[in-house]
């Protein structure tokens, strides 16, 4: 399945998610847009034709995506927003609220995919959180729902004290840090795997790899499209956040590589035990 808007944008393939539209398997992530110029590249990401929008209550740009949409001129039912609930709202009436707060600032009447942050085993409050994504749902004001930054521990507290399944688990993924434990685990619960700093976020030496240069050269690309490229051959839904206009489209382009068994290979080798670059959910 893929998405597209029209034939000028590339077809970006699409996975199943539980409760919602399908999810377009490449999006467009607004971590650390400044506010101020976040209703600009989301309309110059929408214009390049992602239909995959990835915000957060944190991020504080929720009002800029939403005008961004709201003057694209876009049908709503062609788009699939994302926004997460932030760890001071995890109580139930709170993020009930939460979420309510984020529909208005986004200017919308659902969103198709929410997100709890992070788990942040030390509050103990997960569970109580996603009761209410849980209810959230039912209300018809989220579509489908999910976790992100979640241990393997708290993922599977939320599943037993609910019997609801995530249908996504966003979590930090780039072939330095492949989470191989994590997805085994959402493999055998049909949950789909999301990845936040799909390029590393420029905190490691990734896009200079000899691996990932050698196999750009091969196909004339980039080495983030390479990377993004290995993300989609494993099933991975992506999130690349840039603010370049030229790196936007790029980023989109790479849905038209497709490498070889040998060259995905070639990257899974990568994988290292010290890979992490951002916070380490189990102690946050």
């Amino acid at each position: 399945m893929t998405v597209s808007q029209n034939a000028e944008h590339p077809a970006v393939p699409a996975l199943e998610i539980r409760g919602a539209a399908p999810i377009p398997q490449l999006g467009y992530g607004v971590f650390k847009v400044d506010p101020d110029i976040a209703a600009d590249v989301t309309a110059q990401a929408l214009a390049a034709g992602y239909r995959h929008i990835d915000t957060a209550k944190i991020y504080g740009n929720e009002e800029g995506v939403g005008r961004a949409i709201a003057e694209s001129g876009i049908p709503r039912e062609e788009l699939f927003v994302t926004t997460k609930l932030w760890d001071d709202a995890h109580a139930f009436d709170d993020a009930i609220a939460a979420c309510e707060a984020s529909l208005e600032r986004l200017g919308l009447d659902y969103v198709d995919l929410y997100l709890i942050h992070w788990a942040v085993p030390s509050q103990g409050q997960h569970v109580e959180a996603w009761k209410a994504l849980v209810a959230l749902q039912e209300r018809g004001l989220v579509r489908a729902i999910g976790v992100s930054n979640f241990p393997k521990e708290q993922l599977a507290e939320v599943i037993e004290a609910t019997g609801v399944v995530p249908a996504i688990h966003q979590i930090e993924l780039h072939p330095y840090f492949q989470q191989r434990e994590l997805r085994a685990i959402h493999a055998e619960h049909d949950i789909l795997t999301e990845a936040w700093g799909p390029l590393g976020q420029g905190k490691s030496d990734l896009l200079e790899n000899p691996a990932v240069t050698a196999i750009a050269e091969t196909h004339g690309a980039s080495p983030a499209q390479v990377v993004l490229a290995w993300h989609l051959a494993h099933g991975i839904v992506t999130i690349p956040k840039s603010v370049t206009p030229s790196r936007i489209v790029e980023n989109l382009a790479a849905v038209e590589l497709s490498l070889t068994a040998e060259e995905v290979a070639a990257i899974d080798a990568l994988d290292r035990e010290d890979g992490r670059g951002g916070t380490d959910p189990a102690t946050k």
